[in-house]
C-alpha cells in the first residue's frame, strides 16, 4: 500500500468515526436527552453494566483522575449516574448509571443502529457486515478514548 493510500484510509476511518459519533449524539439529543455530549456516552460504555470507580473511568477515557471526577460530577448533577459505596473497597465509591442513564444508553444504541443503517443504504448489508468483521480483526478491543 502506498503512503498516499494509507493516508486516505486513515482520513476516511477518522472521518467515519467522527460522523458516527456526531450522528449518535444527535440521535440521543433528538430523543430528548439534552445536555449530553459524546464524552458522556464514552463514559457510559464503561459504567455499564456494573459501574466503575473514578480511577477506572479515568483509565478507560485516557484522562486524569481529576478530569474523570469532573465528568462524573457533571453526569451525576444531570441525573445520569449516581455514586454508591463500593461493595469491595470501603475507601472507594462506585459510579453507576441511573435509570435515566440507562435510558440514554438505549437511545444511543438506537441512534447507532440508524447511523449504521445509512451505511447499509450506501454499500449494502453484506458489505457492512464484512466491514464489521474486518475492523474487528484489526481494531483493538478496549476503551474508546474521546478527544475533546
Amino acid at each position: 500500500m502506498q503512503n498516499s493510500e494509507a493516508l486516505f484510509l486513515t482520513a476516511a476511518l477518522l472521518s467515519a468515526a467522527s460522523d458516527l459519533t456526531r450522528r449518535i449524539n444527535d440521535g440521543v439529543v433528538a430523543r430528548g436527552f439534552e445536555g449530553v455530549r459524546p464524552a458522556h456516552g464514552f463514559a457510559f460504555t464503561r459504567l455499564a453494566p456494573d459501574g466503575a470507580t473514578v480511577t477506572e473511568l479515568a483509565g478507560h477515557l485516557g484522562v486524569t483522575k481529576q478530569a474523570a471526577s469532573q465528568l462524573v460530577d457533571e453526569i451525576v448533577r444531570k441525573g445520569y449516574a449516581e455514586r454508591r459505596p463500593h461493595p469491595e473497597d470501603a475507601r472507594a465509591r462506585l459510579v453507576v448509571l441511573t435509570e435515566q442513564g440507562w435510558a440514554c444508553t438505549r437511545a444511543a444504541e438506537e441512534a447507532a443502529a440508524e447511523a449504521v443503517a445509512a451505511w447499509v443504504d450506501v454499500i449494502g448489508e453484506g458489505e457492512v457486515r464484512a466491514l464489521c468483521q474486518q475492523l474487528g480483526r484489526i481494531a483493538p478491543y478496549g476503551p474508546i478514548r474521546p478527544a475533546w
